[in-house]
């Protein structure tokens, strides 16, 4: 069986299995088996697969058509460009947390001034990593309640080379961090937010990742609260909330912070806001 014909093989039972980009996958499969890149792939499309290659991909292809998420597969999903690696651990790192870094990176330009800022449920590391990585004179603290996502994490951090000025710690919200800790210029999150009601309109995709990271098994405003209440006793004066949302909306704002800014995805979606500590 040649490439070409092994993709359509494929991309027929992925399609039957209604996952949303089927040739897509199948191709993303098959490098992956084969340890080659698009271009070779195209240049080797009428050439036999090797039966090495062709046992090692079925079994991909097998846990895809169970519509595992393609990136868990692979054990890799690309974040602001870069490679993090990811497992059942964690949430897939998604297109949308984009727009929270790059609200960050607006409304704090000097890339080189040397601020705190703390992550809160970290998951893969996506944020806090990327962060470290634009901001190469902060310290960046990254909390979650669950060890094995920190282990992630710490591994991601450590492939960048930022784990020297990176802090992990394990707990649930801000009872992670240690009272003594100095104050942050910036708290970040991307909490459980999808509600227990969306919960069940969800891709089957969904079901594979963990689903603490997902819902607050109430109507989605649970931990968000939890932030916008908290975030005072850990932020500088002066300093900013930054959180990601979805269809649930965001909480009302409380007397001691104000809204800044809200931003929205690339369809019109809000998705997240700034808020600023108001100083008393």
């Amino acid at each position: 069986m040649n490439s070409r014909e092994l993709l359509q093989r494929a991309t027929s039972l992925l399609k039957d299995a209604n996952c949303d980009s089927p040739r897509l996958d199948a191709e993303l499969l098959l490098m992956h088996a084969w340890g080659i890149n698009k271009t070779t792939l195209i240049i080797n499309m009428n050439d036999p697969v090797p039966e090495q290659v062709e046992k090692k991909v079925l079994p991909l292809l097998s846990r895809r058509q169970k519509r595992e998420p393609i990136a868990y597969i692979l054990g890799e999903k690309e974040f602001w460009s870069r490679p993090f690696h990811v497992d059942s651990r964690v949430l897939i790192p998604r297109p949308e947390t984009e727009h929270l870094i790059e609200a960050l990176l607006d409304l704090y330009p000097d890339r080189k001034r040397d601020y705190r800022f703390c992550d809160i449920g970290t998951g893969s590391g996506c944020i806090a990593c990327t962060l470290a990585c634009e901001f190469p004179n902060t310290e960046i603290t990254a909390t979650d309640i669950s060890v094995a996502a920190l282990e992630v994490a710490k591994s991601n951090a450590e492939n960048f080379h930022v784990s020297e000025r990176m802090t992990f710690k394990s707990g649930d919200m801000f009872a992670a961090l240690d009272p003594e800790t100095p104050p942050f210029d910036v708290i970040v999150s991307n909490p459980p937010y999808v509600s227990k009601e969306e919960m069940k309109t969800l891709e089957p995709e969904l079901a594979y990742e963990p689903r603490g990271a997902l819902t607050d098994e109430q109507n989605g405003h649970i931990y968000l609260s939890i932030l916008f209440d908290a975030c005072r006793s850990w932020l500088k004066p002066g300093g900013h909330l930054i959180v990601e949302t979805g269809i649930c909306g965001l909480p009302a704002t409380p007397s001691h912070l104000k809204q800044i800014k809200h931003y929205d995805d690339l369809a019109g979606i809000k998705r997240g806001a700034i808020y600023l500590l108001k100083t008393m």
